[in-house]
C-alpha cells in the first residue's frame, strides 16, 4: 500500500463518486483530507465518516464551483486554509456532463460544463500553486479526466471538449510547474457506475449490455476502482510521473473495435 502520511489533500467533488472512493483511499493510505462539495448532504456525512474511520482529520466545505472563479477562489483558499492548514495536494476532481446534442447545446450548459470540468481545475491550481512556489512546497496536482478526452461519443460534444481540455492542461500545467517541484498529473476513467453514471445505465435499454461488449474486460465497475491509481499518482513512488494521464478503463481505450456477440447475425 502506498503511503500519504502527513499529507494534506482538498478534493473537490469529494462527496461522491468517484471522489469519494478516492478520499478514503487518501484517507486509507494516511492523508488528511478537504472534500468540497456542493452542499453538506447524507452522501457526505457518510463520506466523511469513512475517511475519519481511518484515524485521519477529514471535514468539509461547501461551494458552486460551476460560478464564475472569480466569485469563490480567494474565499475557497482561505476557509480551506483554516480548516486545513498545510494543504499541499490538490485533487481536481469536481465535474458534470451534460447529455445533448450538439445542434441543440446552449451557452448556459456549455458554460456550466466548462466551469466545473476545466475553469475551477485551473483556476484552483493556480492559487494553490502560487503559494507552494512562494513557501517551497513540493505541492501534487491530480485532475479526474475521462476516457472521453481521447475518444468521441454521440451527444457529448461539450462533456468532450471538456475533457480533451484537461488532457492538454495536464501537460501544459507539467511543464509550468515541475521546475518548481510541483507534479501534475491525472487519471482518465472509463465508463464506471456513479451516481451520475447510474441513472442511465440502470434503465433496461441494453446501455449496460452494450458498454460492456466495447470494454476488452466486460466491466461496468463500481468507481473505487479509480481509487488506486489516485494514491499512486499522489505517492513518493511516483515522483518522475510528470504530465501523465493513467486510463482506468478497462481497455477501452486500445480497443479499435470489438469483435461482434457470437449471436450475431
Amino acid at each position: 500500500m502506498f503511503q500519504l502520511t502527513d499529507r494534506r489533500v482538498l478534493i473537490t467533488g469529494g462527496t461522491q463518486g468517484v471522489g469519494a472512493e478516492i478520499a478514503i483511499a487518501l484517507a486509507k493510505a494516511g492523508a488528511d483530507v478537504l472534500l468540497v462539495g456542493l452542499q453538506h448532504d447524507q452522501a457526505a456525512e457518510q463520506t466523511l465518516a469513512d475517511c475519519r474511520q481511518q484515524g485521519v482529520k477529514a471535514d468539509l466545505l461547501t461551494v458552486d464551483l460551476s460560478q464564475s472563479p472569480d466569485r469563490y477562489v480567494d474565499d475557497l483558499i482561505t476557509r480551506a486554509e483554516k480548516t486545513l492548514p498545510g494543504i499541499d495536494t490538490l485533487i481536481n476532481n469536481a465535474g458534470t456532463y451534460v447529455d445533448v446534442g450538439f445542434l441543440e447545446m446552449d451557452l448556459q450548459r456549455y458554460q456550466r460544463t466548462m466551469n466545473l470540468n476545466v475553469t475551477a481545475g485551473y483556476f484552483l491550481t493556480q492559487a494553490f500553486a502560487k503559494r507552494w512556489v512562494a513557501e517551497k512546497v513540493n505541492g501534487r496536482v491530480l485532475f479526474t479526466g475521462s476516457i472521453n478526452g481521447l475518444l468521441a461519443e454521440p451527444d457529448h460534444t461539450a462533456y468532450d471538449t471538456s475533457k480533451g481540455a484537461v488532457a492538454a492542461m495536464v501537460r501544459s500545467l507539467c511543464v509550468s510547474l515541475a521546475p518548481h517541484g510541483i507534479r501534475v498529473n491525472s487519471i482518465a476513467p472509463g465508463l464506471v457506475r456513479t451516481p451520475l453514471t447510474n441513472t442511465v445505465l440502470d434503465q433496461d435499454n441494453g446501455l449496460l449490455e452494450w458498454m460492456q461488449l466495447h470494454t476488452p474486460n466486460g466491466q461496468v465497475p463500481p468507481p473505487e476502482v479509480c481509487a488506486g491509481a489516485a494514491v499512486f499518482l499522489l505517492s513518493d513512488e511516483a515522483s518522475h510521473i510528470h504530465g501523465q494521464t493513467l486510463y482506468v478503463d478497462g481497455g477501452m481505450s486500445v480497443w479499435q473495435q470489438p469483435d461482434p456477440p457470437a449471436d450475431h447475425p
